[in-house]
């Protein structure tokens, strides 16, 4: 053996060669976030790294490998117009994230995950309007907004689970009226009902507060009425002491008013001043 190595070492040494490409043809190492989907003449064979990454093995020459991902994966929708129940048109944009979890199917289906994304866009944007169609506009600015977004994904879900994927998630990033008059309208609209709405605030808080007011006001005279007729004198110099409060001072603040009084000493004005025994 040793003596025909060295009679001919070219050929020797191409087959070295050859064997040692073939072995390493033949290792496949399949990453934890991947599966490797095998292909022989067309036809899908098996799957390598469904369940445990690591070294596998297949035919150099003969079998094809298929790289599929298994972390999420995003697909954006083109951004479109939408119309709502109230007659809005909506400009929309939203994505949903997918993982594949059924690579044959994948494969049979769509071929690539490229190809499945460009498939799954337009799903997603004819689910989207279906939905939104059944919506009024301010559902979308509400805590509905994650209803909507869950029922497109159930439906688009069933649709991709033909093709071997699942979907996790379905997001609207924007929902806005489009630029220009209807805009305007639609602000001039909000901003209509929100003046409404602020007046009938208003016209309520006044009417309560007129209540209110007069319910104080009658409970007032009714102790009023009730002190004097306990006690008139005392009656007397209580509403004279509230008669000096507001003449003399800025209601009843403590600070002076400025005000300057000129009375006769024996005016009953002044008669706790003076006392009652000096009128």
């Amino acid at each position: 053996m040793i003596d025909a190595i060295i009679r001919r070492p070219i050929l020797w040494s191409f087959v070295a060669v050859f064997t040692l490409v073939m072995l390493l043809s033949s290792v496949i190492i399949v990453p934890e976030t991947k599966q490797a989907l095998i292909v022989q003449f067309g036809k899908p064979d098996r799957i390598l790294g469904a369940t445990q990454a690591g070294i596998n093995w297949r035919i150099p020459f003969f079998d094809q490998t298929v790289w599929v991902d298994k972390r999420v994966r995003p697909v954006d929708m083109e951004r479109q117009q939408v119309l709502s129940t109230d007659q809005r048109r909506l400009e929309v944009d939203a994505f949903a994230r997918y993982r594949i979890i059924n690579p044959l199917r994948m494969y049979i289906a769509a071929r690539s995950e490229d190809r499945l994304s460009e498939v799954l866009r337009p799903i997603l944007g004819s689910e989207l309007r279906n939905e939104l169609g059944k919506r009024e506009f301010a559902s979308l600015l509400s805590a509905e907004r994650e209803g909507v977004t869950e029922a497109v994904r159930r439906n688009l879900d069933r649709v991709a689970r033909q093709y071997g994927a699942q979907i996790v998630d379905v997001r609207i990033k924007k929902a806005d009226l489009p630029d220009g008059a209807p805009l305007e309208s639609a602000y001039g609209r909000m901003r209509s009902a929100r003046e409404q709405e602020a007046r009938s605030i208003l016209a309520q808080g006044a009417k309560e507060a007129q209540i209110i007011r007069a319910e104080a006001d009658a409970q007032a005279a009714r102790t009023y009425a009730a002190a004097f007729g306990k006690d008139p004198q005392f009656y007397d110099f209580y509403r004279a002491m509230q008669s000096y409060q507001t003449t003399f001072l800025d209601d009843g603040n403590g600070k002076p008013a400025g005000t300057t009084v000129v009375l006769s000493p024996d005016n009953d004005f002044l008669r706790e001043f003076t006392g009652r025994g000096a009128r």
